[in-house]
C-alpha cells in the first residue's frame, strides 16, 4: 500500500469541508495545543461555546470573518499506516478555479452532502469536476447525520440518488460514509449512534484506500528536467553525465533499452541514481532521479526518455479540456499563450473552441464564443514545437498542462490533452466515382445491444450465415473479437466504450456504403452512445436497425459461458454491466427479441424480415 495518499475536499458551501478536516485534525491527534488554543480563543471570540474545529483549516482572515472557504488550505497529518495531505477546496462555484488546483493530484475525493438538503447541483459539480480530473475514489460524506436523527432511510435515499448520477461519469470506486463532523461520528471513529452502518469510519476508508494500481507502471515516461554533469578530477578521467528529472509513470532499470525523444536514438540504462548519489535498482513513479545512460547522446531539457515499443503520442495539435484560471482576460479563439508540458515549454494558439462545457447539466454550449473565469470547454489547440503526451485519461503527468499568458507570465488556463486533433486543412474528403445505386446490393446496419450473455453473438452469427447464404453480403462486427485488433487499446471506463462504439459505428457505416450489411453485436451500454451512430447513419443516408436482446439479468448470470457474473459479484472484476455498472436499454428499439422468441435462427429469421429486401 502506497503511504502516502493525497485528497482532496468538495461540496456545497457550509456543508462541514472545514470542520470535517478539522476533526480529522483532532481526533487523529495532529494538532498542536497552541494551534488548538488559538481556535478555542477565536471561537469565543465569535461568541462560540466550544472550538470551532473548521478554523483549523480556514486560515484566510476573509474565509474567518465570512465563515467559507476562499483558498485552497493544505493540511498534513499521519497515522501509524499512512501520511495524508488534505487539500480544503472552495466549494463556493465562483472558486471552481481553486477546486480544480486542489484536486488535481489527489487520489480521493471526499465529497460533502448535507443530509438534510441531500444531492445539490453544486455535489454533482463537484463530482463531475472529480471525474474530468481522473481522480480515481470519490467518498460520498453524507454528514450533518445529527440534524436529521440518524435516519438510515435518509442516508439510503442520498446514497441511490448520487449513485444515479455517479452512474454517468467515469468514476472506478465510490464509497459513502454517514456521519456527523462536528461531532466527530464515523469520522475517526465508529459511531454507535447508528447502528444500522456497518462500514468503517472515514478515517478507516482513507487507511485501507489502494492507490498503487492507480500508478501507470505500463508506459515509461521519463521528461528530462535538466542535465547533471561533474567533471574528471583527483585522477578520476570519468566524465559524469546524468539527466535529472521526474519519472512520469512506468519504471526505468539499469539495462532497460530505451528510446530518446525527439532524436529517436536507442541506447540503454547504464543506471538510476536517487536523492544523495545513492544507487537505485530501479525509478519508478513518481520518484526524483537521475538516470545514466550507456551511451553520450545530445538529451537535455524538454526531452523524453521513453521504451522504443512504448511511445507516447507526438504532435503540434491537440484536443484539451481546459479550465479558465483567470479574470483579466478570456480565452477566444486566436489567443496566444506560452503551453507548459511536463518540462517543456513552446508558444501555442488556440485554434477554435469546440464548446463551453455547464458542468451543472453537463450541457455543451456550442455557440459559446470565449470562456471566462472559472469555465471549462473543450478546445483545439496548435504548438510551435511538437509535444510527446498520452491522452489525461491514460496518463495525467505527460496529458496535463497550463497556458500562460505570454505577456504577463501569469497561469491562465489549466488543460487536459484528450487526444490528437486532425487538421481539416490537411484532410480532404474525395467523392467516390461509384454512388449506391451504382452497386449489386443494398447495405445496412444492424445493432444487436443487451447484456453479456443475453444471445446476441449467437444471433448475430445466425443472421450472418442466414444472409449470407441468400446472396446477400453480410459481415458480424462482434464486440469481443474488435477488442482483439481495432479496439485493443481501449479498457472499460465510460470513456473506453464510448470510444468503441463509436469505431464500432464508424466501420459498420462504411460497410452499409459499400452495400454489405453490417451486425454489430456488443453490449454498448450506453442510450446516448447508440443513439449518436443512429445518427451518423442518418446523416449518411443509410439504413440502421436497433436490435435489443432482451434476457433478464438472472438468466445471462445462469448461463454466464465467460464467468463474468459470478467473478463480478465476487467482487473480482469492476464496472461488470448489469452487476455493479448500469445498463440503459433502448427507448425506441425497431425490434425486441425475448428468450421465448425461439431459438436462435428463429429470432434471427426476425430479423431477415426486418432488413426486408
Amino acid at each position: 500500500m502506497s503511504k502516502l495518499l493525497r485528497v482532496a475536499t468538495a461540496g456545497s458551501v457550509d456543508d462541514g469541508k472545514s470542520t470535517l478536516i478539522g476533526r480529522l485534525l483532532y481526533d487523529s491527534k495532529s494538532i498542536f495545543e497552541d494551534q488548538l488554543e488559538a481556535v478555542e480563543r477565536s471561537s469565543r471570540e465569535r461568541g462560540g461555546e466550544t472550538a470551532d474545529l473548521a478554523l483549523l483549516t480556514d486560515g484566510l482572515r476573509a474565509e474567518r470573518e465570512q465563515g467559507i472557504t476562499i483558498d485552497v488550505a493544505y493540511r498534513y497529518f499521519s497515522t501509524p499506516r499512512r501520511k495524508f495531505i488534505i487539500a480544503d477546496t472552495p466549494g463556493h462555484e465562483q472558486y471552481t478555479r481553486n477546486m480544480v488546483t486542489g484536486a488535481s493530484t489527489a487520489h480521493v475525493a471526499l465529497i460533502l452532502v448535507d443530509a438534510r438538503t441531500g444531492v445539490l447541483e453544486q455535489t454533482k459539480r463537484h463530482a463531475f469536476l472529480a471525474s474530468l480530473l481522473g481522480i480515481p475514489h470519490l467518498v460520498l460524506c453524507v454528514n450533518k447525520m445529527d440534524l436529521v436523527d440518524w435516519s438510515q432511510v435518509r442516508f439510503e435515499e442520498i446514497k441511490e440518488d448520487f449513485t444515479s448520477f455517479a452512474a454517468k461519469l467515469d468514476v472506478h470506486d465510490l464509497a459513502f460514509v454517514p456521519m456527523s463532523a462536528r461531532d466527530g461520528d464515523n469520522v475517526v471513529h465508529r459511531s454507535n449512534r447508528m447502528p444500522w452502518y456497518f462500514g468503517s469510519s472515514l478515517l478507516h476508508v482513507l487507511e485501507d484506500v489502494h492507490v498503487a494500481s492507480d500508478q501507470n507502471l505500463i508506459d515509461a515516461r521519463f521528461p528530462v528536467q535538466y542535465v547533471v554533469r561533474s567533471t574528471a578530477r583527483d585522477g578520476d578521467h570519468t566524465d559524469f553525465r546524468g539527466l535529472a528529472g521526474t519519472v512520469a509513470s512506468g519504471v526505468f532499470a539499469p539495462g532497460d533499452e530505451v528510446v530518446a525523444l525527439p532524436s529517436g536514438f536507442l541506447t540503454r540504462v547504464a543506471a538510476v541514481w536517487g536523492p544523495g548519489g545513492a544507487a537505485l535498482t530501479d525509478g519508478f513513479a513518481p520518484s526524483a532521479v537521475c538516470i545514466e545512460l550507456a551511451d553520450a547522446l545530445d538529451v537535455g531539457r524538454g526531452d523524453m526518455l521513453c521504451r522504443p515499443s512504448n511511445r507516447p503520442l507526438v504532435g503540434s495539435e491537440i484536443d484539451a479540456m481546459v479550465c479558465w484560471l483567470t479574470d483579466a482576460d478570456e480565452l477566444r479563439e486566436d489567443g496566444r499563450y506560452v503551453l507548459v508540458h511536463t518540462t517543456r515549454s513552446t508558444p501555442a494558439r488556440v485554434v477554435r473552441l469546440d464548446y463551453r462545457l455547464d458542468v451543472e447539466t453537463l450541457h455543451r454550449d456550442k455557440n459559446a464564443k470565449s470562456l471566462a473565469l472559472n469555465d471549462i470547454g473543450r478546445v483545439q489547440i496548435r504548438t510551435h514545437n511538437p509535444l510527446y503526451f498520452d491522452p489525461y485519461r491514460r496518463n495525467r503527468v505527460t496529458g496535463s498542462f497550463l497556458l500562460v499568458d505570454e505577456t504577463t507570465g501569469a497561469t491562465a488556463a489549466a488543460g487536459m490533452i484528450t487526444g490528437p486533433t486532425v487538421a481539416a486543412s490537411n484532410v480532404v474528403w474525395h467523392s467516390a466515382r461509384v454512388d449506391r445505386a451504382q452497386r449489386a446490393t443494398r447495405g445496412a446496419t444492424v445493432w444487436l445491444t443487451g447484456l453479456s450473455a443475453s444471445g446476441k453473438s449467437t444471433v448475430a452469427a445466425e443472421l450472418e450465415r442466414l444472409l449470407v447464404a441468400s446472396g446477400r453480403p453480410a459481415y458480424r462486427l462482434d464486440g469481443d473479437n474488435l477488442r482483439h485488433g481495432l479496439n485493443s487499446d481501449l479498457g472499460f471506463a465510460k470513456a473506453d466504450r464510448t470510444e468503441n462504439v463509436r469505431r464500432v459505428g464508424e466501420v459498420a457505416e462504411l460497410m452499409s456504403d459499400a452495400g454489405l450489411v453490417a451486425i454489430a453485436c456488443l453490449i454498448s451500454p450506453y442510450r446516448t452512445d447508440r443513439d449518436e451512430v443512429r445518427r451518423v447513419h442518418e446523416r449518411a443516408g443509410l439504413p440502421f436497425f436497433e436490435v435489443y436482446v432482451d434476457t433478464p439479468v438472472e438468466t445471462c448470470a445462469e448461463r454466464d459461458p465467460k464467468g463474468m457474473y459470478a467473478k463480478a459479484r465476487a467482487g473480482e472484476i469492476a464496472g461488470f454491466t448489469g452487476v455493479d455498472d448500469p445498463y440503459e436499454a433502448p427507448e425506441h428499439a425497431d425490434l425486441v427479441l425475448h428468450p421465448s422468441d425461439g431459438d436462435p435462427a428463429a429470432q434471427a429469421a426476425r430479423i431477415v424480415e426486418l432488413l426486408g429486401t
